[in-house]
């Protein structure tokens, strides 16, 4: 009994000497390095503009700045961010805000124009990227296995070719800023596109910046990532070797038309006296034609006989047809209509190609009756202009077949696809882009030019009023000089001609079909996956217990 009581008393003493002695194994550690970026990011609303930012830098591979370099590693930050998110809704909302910033930052120079509605605008396409996100935490978080890496590599590259495929509806603004148009500028990029267009682009730079987000992140992994960017350096040295290149049976010289920035009340008039003009200097220099830009005459020729006798007098002088672009009111049927219109020595020749595709807001509003509080707020198209019906491939003499494109158009590849099946020798897009003077939208618009004459084997001539006109061969290299927006010039182009039909041309999109069974395959493996587990989970033996509680006041209550 003695024993027995004393011992106690001494696991008291211990007990009470322990509680005073520092312990390792108690004592707070000071917060890990990233512990602090981690409790920093825990609040919504940093980690949404952290998002924002990060989802804007691939714009620095667009022009002016041009980095395409910087296209392969852009996406690396938004991803590690959105595969740390603690659940998938929030990794969804990453997407979202990543989106959000990458739709702004491609398009900041509608801000003058639009205001407050850009944001509107970003925020609501951005939102398609929000499953996007959720789909980065679902393959990497955590410690992925080679697996998840492996499908990563696949489905995440898919998953972003159908947020593409889904801005390319024209009602959605279009396929302007598609990642893989940031190549233009690199011939091994151009030679892919003429296999699979822009999407293939846009599908192997997402798939490189996978595997690069997944070495830096998570070093578990290393080996599978840097086997998809050997297997990706494969595919796509092969199709530099294998794809057909443009064959080159001739050269014709097209000049274009660039009269620079024309204001004020009678700027209709005076543009077209100095086009008129800068045209004369194009007399003996054998151009086989002259192309002007985009509303390049502000009214309709049927109405003005006068001022197509002088287009026609200088189509004689020059010998050359020209091919201009009227933005009026016409007189045959009502509406107003932006067309490209071909002149020849004896006037009009009845060629003419109405703009199909026009820009939302900036040549119509949609949903008009719910939208239409946009021209209060910027300048938004106060009417709506009409729509042409079909493509025109039109013959200019001297053998050559051109297929017009006005603007905004240069951006679908479809349109350049179709035009080069229906024989056209030379792209030609007519734009103005007057309004976005001084920001790095004319730049962009040029550059597209480039991958729409890689994807089809064919020349494109961008035609400007103000600048950037660009002319690019049939393997999308760049011909002379841009035209900036400082120039007022006319300038002759030695273009060389090229027929065949590229891969793309022949199979079209098939890198966005490619990924829209990639990710239908992946639903249907996930849907049987969640089916099996459901099935596998077991049973409860019977029903459940219920827990009977008693009132303290009340017993048996």
């Amino acid at each position: 009994m003695k024993t027995f009581g004393h011992r106690p008393a001494l696991a008291l003493r211990r007990s009470t000497t322990a509680a005073f002695v520092p312990s390792t194994a108690s004592a707070p550690s000071a917060p890990s390095a990233s512990s602090v970026p981690e409790r920093w990011l825990a609040s919504p609303w940093r980690r949404s503009v952290v998002a924002a930012l990060a989802g804007a830098l691939p714009v620095l591979a667009f022009p002016a700045p041009s980095l395409w370099w910087f296209a392969y590693v852009a996406l690396v930050p938004w991803i590690a961010l959105a595969r740390s998110a603690p659940t998938g809704r929030r990794a969804a909302h990453d997407g979202w805000s990543g989106g959000f910033g990458f739709m702004l930052a491609m398009h900041h120079w509608l801000l003058p124009s639009l205001n407050v509605f850009t944001f509107v605008i970003a925020a609501l396409l951005g939102a398609l990227w929000a499953p996007w996100g959720a789909l980065v935490r679902r393959f990497l978080a955590a410690t992925p296995t080679r697996g998840q890496v492996a499908g990563a590599l696949f489905v995440l590259p898919s998953g972003w070719l159908g947020i593409e495929l889904v801005r390319s509806w024209q009602g959605l603004g279009g396929p302007w800023g598609m990642l893989g148009a940031s190549q233009w500028q690199l011939e091994p990029a151009l030679r892919l596109a003429s296999v699979g267009g822009g999407w293939l682009l846009s599908f192997l730079v997402v798939a490189v910046n996978v595997a690069v987000a997944v070495l830096v992140s998570v070093r578990a992994s290393r080996m599978p990532a840097v086997a998809g960017l050997v297997a990706t350096a494969a595919a796509t040295s092969a199709a530099w070797v294998w794809s057909p290149r443009p064959d080159v049976d001739g050269e014709v010289r097209i000049a274009v038309v660039q009269p620079g920035v024309v204001g004020g009340l009678d700027s209709g008039d005076r543009r077209f006296d100095r086009e008129e003009q800068l045209t004369r200097r194009l007399v003996g220099q054998d151009v086989d034609l002259i192309v002007w830009g985009e509303s390049s005459v502000g009214f309709d020729l049927g109405e003005r006989p006068d001022l197509a006798g002088r287009i026609a007098a200088l189509s004689r002088a020059t010998g050359a047809d020209v091919l201009v672009n009227v933005d009026a009111r016409r007189s045959d049927k009502p509406g107003i209509y932006k067309s490209s219109v071909l002149v020849g020595p004896r006037g009009l020749t009845g060629d003419r190609y109405d703009k199909m595709r026009l820009v939302p807001f900036g040549e119509y509003i949609p949903a008009r009756s719910l939208l239409g509080w946009a021209t209060s707020v910027g300048k938004a198209a106060g009417e709506d202009r009409r729509r042409g019906t079909e493509q025109v491939v039109m013959n200019v003499g001297h053998g050559l077949r051109v297929g017009p494109m006005v603007c905004f158009e240069t951006a679908f590849p479809d349109m350049s696809r179709h035009l080069t099946e229906d024989g056209a020798d030379v792209l030609v897009a007519q734009s103005s882009t007057s309004t976005f003077q001084n920001t790095w939208a004319p730049e962009q618009h040029a550059s597209l030019a480039a991958l729409r004459a890689a994807e089809t084997g064919r020349p494109m001539v961008h035609a400007t009023l103000t600048g950037v006109s660009a002319v690019y061969g049939p393997s999308g290299q760049r011909l002379g000089p841009w035209l900036g927006t400082d120039s007022s010039t006319a300038r002759v182009y030695a273009v060389p001609l090229a027929h065949g039909v590229t891969p793309y041309v022949r199979f079209g999109d098939w890198p966005a079909h490619a990924a829209l069974l990639i990710l239908a395959a992946w639903c249907a493996t996930e849907g049987a996956r969640t089916l099996r587990l459901r099935r596998l989970a077991p049973e409860p033996l019977g029903p459940p217990a219920h827990t009977v509680r008693e009132s303290p006041a009340r017993p048996g209550h």
